[in-house]
């Protein structure tokens, strides 16, 4: 779902992440192996949209004497046969509620001993089965198109995002199609006029997750551009953004490979998906974009979020779901990235606000604990993904440029192709700044909440000018973090960086002009309440349970925006949202009315509250007053979201309410 500001809502289940139990922690199916390789042999038949394969898993068992290991796999596979290393057939049991399969062994294996099991399974994955993630298709096989993706646990997964491995990946198709996956590739041809099918193979010698393939017919566009040559499978409408893409990963990749050092893959595979999948995935070596995130323009986000994760997933990867922060975070903070590259420090500064807003709807998990949080919901989102730029930008803030991304370089090139942790991370951050870094990351990533800063100061006249001594003070006991200090006087502004230590800390500012203001934090680089962000951050969770048509729990955090600001027209016009979708179209009129003697905070509000009252009046048998309303909302010429469009269509036509029962 769209808002009117082009900006996706998420769907957030609010109120689990204090209560989240073993169902919802990835961690929690605790793992007694380490896999280290796979040999997968797949035949796809895409007339019957059917899978056969054999996975061969080489593991290691962690513990001592295990009796049984239990890997994922899609509940839409059937097992039919399970052996060891010597050819024994094994039991085996489905729990059709988590995707898992359990295998008993025989006898206990001795830890640190090699073991391999081989799984035969077969099953149809035509996309409209229950996905392992609820609502994401992460594997379709199509007639003339398909995509296995690792998250659709197409295979025997162990370690989910944790336990990287290598793999060789033999992929039997028929005479026409392609198979896009990672590592060296070779193709065995049909043998006989009767054989008419394509031994694809792909050997990954780097431990990482290279287990996602596609299938495509017909040729790619290839872009060769900034020395680079990425190579475009994008099919029907989306074909004509071929090139248009192609041109844009090579220009990210050059922008990247200067900020992160040498891509694992610099020359990409960018693979259109279908309806229902996300809006990108990340392989090693290919990106996977759904039909919808394509559009009629380049979307750099998703772009430069899935080519960040070439090196912050694919190169190195968190140990466990609990540093998911450093992937997710990095993914996201790439994103900003680029757009402080195209439009400078004042979008990266709006891109982190909006990300700020978002993060702090989960105020109650720390960062390093996200293994809590459920794969892919909003709440895991929230917090590894928006709070862990958030928490990058901040850290850069406090080390400076040079030495932050000097610290970027340094881990990627020191851990390549290896799990990491948090404390890796600081340890080479500490490193490259030449002071501890402790502090800092208790406060973001072993804490929660977000300061919320009271100033105080009383101004002196000195011998030499003029003399601000004041104090901060915020609730966070164990809080210290450098913040900002600027300065307006009669004569040039100062700016004085003062570091914060607990509940309380003064500080002592020289001026040679009178000072006139005295704001902290100005530039708003610190993660931290105020009372415009209380508003923002409800307004936010309001959105969020319209989403899941949570319309109460929705009209409370609305409520709560405008009991802290009644001058919210943001708040104002959700709130009339809300009862336009209950057709409550009295009330709804109420609010957009005063949604425009608020703020107008943002500016597009203007134009398509005037939309919805034209709508209002449509529905009420009001056309001159409906034709009113649009004509003022073309007399704004704000187009957001397609605003003038939407005027043009019902100037032309009224509007009609297509819903025959009450939500």
């Amino acid at each position: 779902m769209k808002r009117p500001d082009g900006k996706t809502i998420a769907i957030l289940a609010l109120g689990v992440l204090a209560t989240a139990g073993p169902g919802l922690a990835q961690d929690d199916k605790r793992t007694h192996i380490d896999v280290d390789s796979y040999v997968l042999d797949a035949q796809i038949n895409p007339d019957t949209q059917t899978l056969s394969a054999r996975a061969e898993v080489h593991f290691l068992p962690l513990d001592d004497q295990i009796n049984s290991v239990t890997f994922e796999l899609n509940n839409a596979l059937n097992v039919f046969r399970v052996v060891d290393g010597k050819g024994q057939t094994l039991q085996s049991s489905r729990n059709q509620s988590d995707n898992t399969i359990r295998v008993t062994l025989p006898t206990g294996l001795p830890k640190a001993q090699p073991a391999v099991l081989t799984f035969y399974y077969d099953g149809r994955l035509t996309g409209n089965e229950d996905s392992p993630i609820y609502g994401i298709k992460f594997a379709a096989i199509q007639n003339d198109y398909a995509f296995l993706l690792y998250p659709s646990r197409w295979f025997p997964v162990s370690g989910y995002t944790s336990d990287r491995f290598t793999s060789k990946i033999n992929v039997s198709v028929p005479d026409g199609f392609n198979v896009i996956a990672a590592g060296i590739e070779s193709k065995k041809l049909p043998t006989s006029t009767e054989d008419r099918q394509v031994i694809w193979s792909f050997d990954f010698t780097k431990p990482s997750f290279p287990g996602d393939i596609a299938i495509q017919k017909g040729a790619p566009v290839k872009i060769s551009s900034s020395g680079l040559t990425e190579t475009m499978w994008f099919r029907g409408p989306q074909a004509a953004m071929a090139n248009a893409y192609g041109e844009a990963t090579a220009q990210m990749m050059e922008y990247f490979t200067g900020v992160y050092g040498l891509a694992p893959y610099a020359n990409l595979n960018v693979v259109e998906m279908t309806d229902g999948a996300p809006n990108g995935y990340a392989a090693p070596g290919v990106i996977f974009l759904s039909p919808q995130s394509i559009g009629k323009d380049v979307n750099a986000n998703v772009l430069a979020n899935q080519i960040g994760r070439q090196w912050w997933e694919i190169q190195v990867s968190p140990v466990n779901r609990n540093h998911m922060w450093l992937e997710n975070g990095m993914a996201l903070y790439s994103e900003a990235l680029w757009t402080e590259k195209e439009k400078g420090a004042t979008a990266i500064d709006q891109r982190m606000k909006d990300m700020a807003i978002t993060a702090l709807t989960v105020d109650n998990v720390p960062l390093i604990q996200t293994a809590r949080l459920e794969d892919y919901s909003p709440e895991y989102w929230a917090l590894s993904g928006d709070k862990g730029a958030v928490v990058m930008q901040m850290l850069r803030s406090t080390m400076g440029d040079e030495k932050f991304f000097a610290s970027l370089k340094a881990f990627l090139a020191q851990f390549a192709w290896k799990p990491v942790t948090t404390e890796d991370f600081r340890k080479v951050c500490e490193t490259q700044m030449g002071e501890e870094l402790r502090y800092f990351f208790i406060q973001w990533v072993e804490s929660n909440g977000a300061p919320e800063f009271k100033l105080e100061y009383t101004i002196f006249r000195t011998q030499k000018g003029f003399r601000v001594q004041g104090k901060i003070s915020q609730d966070l006991d164990t809080f210290r973090m450098p913040v900002d200090l600027h300065i307006e006087t009669e004569g040039n502004p100062e700016n004085k960086r003062i570091e914060v230590m607990g509940t309380s800390s003064e500080f002592s500012v020289d001026t040679f002009g009178k000072p006139k203001k005295v704001t902290i934090d100005p530039d708003n680089k610190i993660l931290r309440m105020s009372p415009d962000m209380r508003v923002s951050v409800s307004i936010r969770k309001g959105e969020q349970y319209v989403q899941i048509s949570e319309f109460a729990e929705a009209l409370k955090e609305y409520q709560r925006a405008l009991d802290t600001n009644k001058n919210s027209s943001m708040a104002h016009y959700r709130v009339g949202e809300v009862f336009f979708l209950q057709q409550n179209y009295q009330a709804a009129a109420n609010e957009f009315r005063a949604a425009g003697e608020g703020d107008l905070n943002p500016k597009w509000i203007d134009v398509w509250r005037h939309i919805y009252l034209g709508k209002i009046f449509d529905i009420s048998g009001q056309r001159d007053r409906a034709v009113n309303e649009y004509t003022q909302a073309q007399r704004t010429r704000d187009n957001t979201q397609g605003a003038q469009d939407e005027v043009a269509k019902y100037l032309h036509q009224p509007y009609k309410n297509e819903s025959k029962e009450k939500i």
